[in-house]
């Protein structure tokens, strides 16, 4: 998946390569014990990848967003929970170079995110909304230019590892529920009480616990725009593209295992079509489309993000929510027809075609955001938006 790809990509391939070998490892551990993957997260600080997408004036690769989905599907075919934290660590990244770039606080911030190699973290879900990011309960009090935020965050990803936080909330205590901005909360500037802990089927190593976050900041730490813009123009694009890269990553490891399943039948039996050969296509296939996917939308983003009209627009939130939806719901199918083809030793633990963890960690791409939710929200937008049906709209 090397499109849009900047003049480091051949290098940034290189280190995430190196990466993944490592989170490979301890990817059966790290789901087993439902633990933080330590080892492939100092990997990508040793690499310096938690830089990669920050400009390059400001220390960074200057990785596009291309680069950095490429990223993603490398280290998802190695350990998804750890390929999905480098992904959300990108996101909020994303937001700090599309929104904060011209704010002197979050340019010295960003310069301390690559040279320090420091871990991002996002708290926008909270009790009483549920996975609704674009509204907010609680609210930042500014006085003497200090915030001080409370929130009650039903999941905030890795959060006890994360050298940062960045927290959504109303812009003030009179502010309706989707007036919101986004705040910057270092590793000092906040405590944590777990409310929830993270025991679930799948993704369990991104240790997605629920706390009560209470945290006191300078002021000039908030996010200069609004977070509704922030969502339309880099959180939507971000969120949907590296989510479905991960994704696509770890159904690009289940079908290598399917095909290394019947390249060793096709050995045993020369004169014979192996079983699965014909399931093996069909997932092929579908796999393709997904990469297609993922492709379509690097282009459309790439055509629309300087344009914030075209970001925000209607067509292009279909676009993005499309992709999710697509990529989420196939990616089960392929692994499936995986699992099939590989059989008993696909459905075991400890084989070289094992794929439970697999389709454990793909379920939860329905989830988040729900498919549900997008769907609705998708189904609004139509009511007054006409379907693109050209082929190169």
């Amino acid at each position: 998946m090397n499109i849009h790809a900047s003049a480091s990509a051949t290098d940034l391939g290189a280190r995430m390569r190196r990466v993944a070998a490592i989170a490979a490892v301890h990817a059966d551990d790290v789901d087993a014990a439902g633990r933080f993957p330590s080892e492939a997260v100092s990997a990508l600080r040793a690499e310096r990848l938690l830089g990669s997408h920050i400009p390059t004036g400001l220390g960074g690769d200057g990785a596009s967003v291309g680069d950095i989905a490429e990223l993603c599907a490398i280290l998802g075919q190695a350990c998804a929970s750890s390929a999905m934290i480098f992904a959300m660590h990108q996101i909020k990244v994303s937001s700090l170079i599309t929104h904060g770039e011209e704010a002197s606080w979050h340019r010295s911030f960003m310069e301390r995110i690559a040279g320090e190699q420091l871990l991002l973290a996002s708290a926008t879900t909270e009790g009483g909304i549920g996975g609704n990011l674009r509204n907010s309960i609680c609210a930042v009090e500014v006085s003497a230019g200090t915030c001080l935020l409370e929130k009650n965050a039903t999941v905030i990803s890795y959060a006890e590892m994360a050298d940062a936080i960045l927290v959504t909330s109303r812009a003030h205590v009179d502010a309706a529920a989707s007036d919101q901005v986004m705040t910057v909360f270092l590793k000092d500037q906040y405590t944590l009480e777990k409310t929830h802990d993270w025991d679930t089927l799948g993704m369990r190593g991104t240790r997605s616990d629920g706390f009560v976050f209470r945290g006191e900041a300078p002021a000039e730490q908030i996010l200069p725009k609004p977070f509704a813009e922030i969502a339309a123009q880099s959180m939507l694009a971000y969120s949907h593209i590296l989510w479905s890269a991960v994704w696509y990553g770890i159904s690009a490891d289940a079908f290598a295992r399917a095909q290394a399943f019947v390249r060793a039948a096709a050995r045993r039996a020369p004169d014979m079509a192996p079983p699965g050969a014909l399931r093996l296509a069909e997932a092929s296939s579908l796999l393709q489309g997904v990469k297609a996917s993922v492709v379509a939308a690097l282009d459309r983003y790439e055509a629309a993000r300087t344009d914030e009209d075209k970001l925000s627009s209607m067509s292009f939130a279909v676009a993005m929510n499309n992709l999710k939806i697509a990529s989420s719901q196939t990616i089960l199918t392929i692994i499936n027809h995986c699992m099939l083809i590989c059989g008993i030793l696909g459905y075991k633990n400890g084989t070289p075609f094992s794929l439970g963890r697999h389709l454990r960690d793909a379920h939860s791409a329905q989830l988040m955001i729900s498919n549900d939710r997008i769907l609705g929200n998708t189904s609004t937008m139509l009511l007054v938006h006409k379907q693109d049906t050209s082929l190169l709209g």
